[in-house]
């Protein structure tokens, strides 16, 4: 129950972080935010550490560079995508693109571990999917005639730029999953979820710099990180407040989850980030449909299934 827990906790706080990085996306690139957002947690992390003394025991090769590649691939390569595919998608979309990663994380969880999942959980994990996917698939009303002949093209060509990034979000999450899965179900390694996520995230923000200096190096105005959204306190606020729930608390709460329970389970909770948007679109004002409340329910069952009879 431990594990589901962390991830379920794990995953409201990434919907309220989404819905800022979504907000801060119109203003930052998607490789710049992931590169923020790393460097603060791994402060953060570094600071908890000492706080806690909680220092790193010795800890076999194999496991630590399972770390770093998921790290690498899961935070570096899979939250770029992430990030990007939220800009030509949105934010419903590129959420509902993401319920790909508990399938394709079970999958290879069978295949590489050898988990096998009870009917009953494969079930709940379906469920939870289909509910989550209801949610996030309604359409939204838009004044929208005259905007569709004016960007039918551009739209086309977002849309598939965005599932081909949405579904690099969602294999590079479920692989990620995966490789941290293994280092950390070794019993006799004692390595805690901390200094798993501190690995994690240090191998994904340093595969994040030579991309940056290359995409740098190939524009035209050589963007860098010394950009005007820099001198504004109010900016900088926000991405703290964003990196603290979704990447520092998030990311360690979902170390917690891998840890504690069968990395499809894990997965799956961890991906129903879009049915705590609900109460967050109600706060700020919006509307939400009987469709929406009925997908929320429906993946409500499917965690109660996953939490009593998986």
């Amino acid at each position: 129950m431990k594990g589901e827990f962390a991830a379920i906790v794990a995953a409201c706080l990434w919907a309220v972080a989404s819905a800022i990085y979504s907000r801060l996306g119109e203003r930052i690139p998607a490789l710049q935010i992931n590169l923020i957002k790393g460097i603060v947690s791994i402060i953060l992390f570094v600071v908890t550490i000492l706080w806690r003394n909680e220092f790193l025991t010795n800890i076999p090769l194999l496991p630590f560079w399972l770390l770093l590649l998921s790290g690498a691939i899961g935070i570096g390569l899979g939250d770029t995508a992430f990030l990007s595919a939220m800009n030509a998608l949105g934010a419903r979309r590129t959420l509902l693109m993401q319920t790909l990663s508990p399938p394709i994380t079970a999958i290879l969880a069978l295949i590489f571990l050898g988990e096998n999942l009870k009917i009953i959980a494969w079930f709940g994990i379906v469920l939870t999917v289909i509910g989550v996917a209801w949610v996030v698939t309604e359409r939204t009303t838009q004044s929208s005639d005259d905007i569709l002949d004016e960007s039918q093209q551009r739209t086309e060509i977002n849309l598939r730029k965005g599932i081909t990034l949405g579904f690099v979000a969602a294999l590079a999450n479920a692989i990620g999953a995966v490789f941290s899965r293994i280092a950390l179900s070794n019993e006799d390694i004692s390595i805690s979820p901390l200094w798993a996520a501190l690995l994690r995230l240090s191998a994904g923000v340093i595969v994040l710099f030579p991309w940056l200096y290359l995409q740098a190096r190939n524009s035209r105005n050589r963007t860098t990180l010394t950009t005007p959204y820099w001198k504004s306190p109010r900016i900088l606020a926000v991405v703290f407040f964003a990196v603290f729930c979704g990447t520092y608390l998030g990311i360690w709460l979902q170390q917690v989850a891998i840890k504690f329970t069968a990395v499809g389970i894990a997965s799956t909770l961890l991906q129903t980030s879009p049915i705590f948007i609900i109460p967050i679109a109600i706060g700020m004002g919006e509307r939400v449909s009987p469709r929406a409340i009925l997908g929320v329910l429906t993946s409500l069952v499917g965690i109660l299934v996953l939490f009593y009879l998986g």
